[in-house]
């Protein structure tokens, strides 16, 4: 049995919704098999509370959860990831630091549930919508056979994951 601990970066703009929710996700839902940071290009420095509310019903502790810069995990002191994971438009164009350990990535788009206008019942709505989408994207990479597949496998089935359609 295999028991290495992948290490994954979640990548937005902000890292303030999505990264932050998909972080909270992987390190619960791949709990022992994975760990997950998160960080932005431009930091917005706080996280969103919708996040927070979505996060807290997998019961996973929120008070360490940060908006963070990207920089953080290029310095040479940083964990080196196994994977990094765009998950928002803005930052899938973005010219990224050179990632120590050469990772694997790939492209998860999610509408910016943020950006959604409305009343406070349609906010609620696109972080309930969104945070399933990166649950449901999370559930099938944590299944996959990581240590039997190699690289060009492993970046085929996450790519395979990043097609997976999801709307607002």
């Amino acid at each position: 049995m295999n028991n290495k601990v992948y290490n994954v970066l979640i990548l937005c703009t902000g890292n303030s919704a999505r990264s932050i929710m998909a972080e909270a996700a992987f390190n619960k839902l791949g709990a022992g098999r994975f760990k997950a940071y998160s960080a932005g290009s431009h930091p917005t420095g706080t996280v969103h509370p919708l996040a927070i509310e979505q996060i807290k019903t997998l019961n996973y502790p929120v008070e360490e959860l940060r908006s963070k810069s990207w920089d953080e995990f290029a310095a040479p002191d940083a964990p080196v990831m196994d994977f990094v994971i765009t998950v928002c438009d803005k930052a899938a164009g973005e010219v990224c630091p050179v990632w120590p350990g050469r990772p694997i990535t790939a492209y998860w788009g999610f509408e910016d549930p943020a950006a959604v206008q409305g009343n406070d019942d349609a906010q609620h709505h696109a972080f309930k919508l969104v945070f399933n989408f990166i649950l449901t994207r999370i559930r099938y990479f944590i299944v996959l056979p990581l240590e039997k597949l190699d690289a060009l496998a492993t970046q085929h089935e996450m790519d395979k994951i990043g097609q997976h359609k999801n709307d607002l």
